[in-house]
């Protein structure tokens, strides 16, 4: 797929959006069951007027295949199974530990995208997936551990890292023929109601939550996954599944850009050359391709 610098500049905005994730998370005190259901459950309810209100996404929602059907839930299942894997990996590990494993979801989405699609990714993609993965190796290095209890929580990152890959390979194989709205309302109401039951099953409350904390759930469900992942979702028409989880490498560096201004917390020299290594990998997966394409007309 050729992509447009309008293209690129959606996924520099989805990604300036979903970095926000972590400093919403921050400031909610709820259990982290609660606030993946209520990031996916506002998100829904958020979007489901332009379903309701417009005769076409109704009739193409009525429309829908049992298999185009299964195949939305199942997206919907994985991002909850995803959050779900990954919040209980750090019950057991670092944060450092689990953020680098996430991270290798470019390299599921390669294999993936091969295994499924019969993609064969470019030298170019390879590396620059393989340098940006070392970039956040870099941030989190110091308080990485692979060893005793924390392995537990290792396994349950890396398979996080494997799940939210086939959630967007999924997705990319659904918006081939649903639109965008259609289908993260279904999708991202079903996560929720995943989501939920899996708040009962381990208890967590769901309510008596303070202002500051509704405030940042709101922010989550309209900065981060409108902003963000919903805006993933329409790319997804255009782009691959793998050049989003690539995009989406570029989290940590907003993250930590978005914490210096919030929080105040200094950049320090490990997270600036992670930073700079990020940003390297990412140049030469998208930026590369577009040059070696111009040099050879």
């Amino acid at each position: 797929m050729k992509n447009t610098p309008a293209v690129y500049a959606a996924l520099f905005i989805g990604v300036l959006a979903i970095s926000t994730s972590a400093i919403f998370v921050k400031f909610a005190d709820a259990p982290s069951s609660a606030i993946a259901f209520y990031r996916l459950g506002i998100t829904a309810l958020v979007l489901l007027p332009f379903l309701i209100l417009s005769r076409k996404r109704l009739k193409e929602a009525a429309s829908l295949s049992g298999k185009q059907f299964l195949l939305i839930a199942a997206s919907g299942i994985l991002l909850g199974v995803h959050y779900v894997m990954w919040f209980e990996s750090l019950r057991y590990t670092s944060i450092a530990s689990s953020i680098v494993l996430v991270c290798l979801q470019p390299l599921f989405s390669l294999v993936l995208a091969y295994l499924i699609f019969r993609e064969v990714p470019r030298k170019s993609s390879v590396i620059g997936c393989l340098v940006a993965i070392f970039g956040c190796g870099i941030i989190g290095i110091t308080d990485f551990q692979i060893s005793g209890a924390a392995l537990f929580g290792d396994i349950l990152a890396f398979l996080a890292a494997g799940v939210i890959a086939l959630y967007f390979l999924t997705g990319q194989a659904v918006r081939r023929s649903t639109g965008a709205v259609t289908y993260s309302v279904f999708s991202y109401g079903i996560g929720s109601l995943f989501l939920l039951a899996y708040a009962f099953i381990c208890r967590d409350a769901l309510a008596g939550f303070s202002f500051g904390t509704w405030a940042a759930l709101i922010g989550l469900a309209l900065v981060a996954t409108v902003g963000g992942q919903f805006l993933f979702n329409i790319l997804l028409k255009r782009v691959s599944a793998t050049a989003v989880t690539m995009s989406i490498l570029g989290e940590p560096v907003g993250t930590c850009i978005l914490a210096y201004f919030i929080f105040g917390e200094v950049i320090s020299l490990q997270q600036f050359v992670g930073i700079a290594v990020i940003l390297t990998g990412l140049a030469i997966y998208f930026l590369w391709p577009a040059l070696r394409d111009r040099q050879e007309q």
